[in-house]
């Protein structure tokens, strides 16, 4: 190769390192903010699309049953960024959004982990129509001073192999290493309004970075 060649590669080939290394932290946008594009789920009734966010229930009725919007494509290892606010005037006011999980045949739940979501339940890792226990939550108190009530927060899911980490608004909630090597690693990612209050969730900025 001739010398001014090389001249020429270089800075090519910095820039491709650069654009590898920014879409590696920026990662992929799950969410456009206008359609439910790589989503499904009752788009006709229970979720619909206000002000560039996804939003599930109703804060007239209240939801009958626990309902997902639910991932077209299934993941092993990744950061999952998103903004959520949950609203509510009566019952239970809780959601979640499911990481690894899969739809239950012919039923409206969904079965995995959930990193949940709601007064008791901030923060809280709970196996969503399965084990149906939580596996791991932080102190109730210290998580109350980081939640921002009916405005936006943020959540951080991060799973390595059999490790699961949440975080909210930076204070991480739970860092979770399952035991159970026949518990599923991968699968789809789900946002969940629970049945029984009437209540609203939001989300947006849904963001996943894959890892190796």
């Amino acid at each position: 190769m001739k010398p001014n060649q090389n001249r020429i590669l270089a800075p090519a080939l910095s820039l491709l390192v650069l654009m590898i290394s920014f879409a590696q932290v920026s990662g992929e946008s799950l969410f456009d903010g206008k359609t439910f594009s790589g989503w499904e789920g009752k788009t006709n009734s229970i979720w619909k699309i206000q002000d560039g966010a996804i939003v599930g229930g109703s804060l007239v009725e209240k939801v009958v049953q626990n309902e997902f919007l639910c991932s077209e494509r299934q993941f092993t290892n990744f950061v999952l960024k998103l903004k959520f606010k949950l609203l509510g005037t009566n019952g239970f006011v809780n959601s979640g959004v499911q990481i690894r999980s899969q739809r239950v045949p012919n039923h409206h739940e969904v079965s995995g982990y959930q990193a949940d979501l709601g007064q008791g339940w901030w923060g809280a890792l709970y196996d969503e129509s399965r084990r149906d226990k939580v596996l791991a939550k932080p102190d109730e108190k210290e998580i109350a001073k980081h939640i921002k009530l009916n405005e936006w927060n943020d959540y951080t899911i991060t799973c390595r192999s059999n490790r699961i980490q949440l975080k909210i608004n930076d204070f991480q909630t739970v860092d979770y290493v399952e035991p159970d090597l026949n518990i599923p690693q991968h699968g789809r990612l789900g946002l969940q309004i629970h049945g029984g209050g009437v209540a609203q969730a939001w989300f947006k900025d849904i963001q996943i970075q894959t890892l190796p």
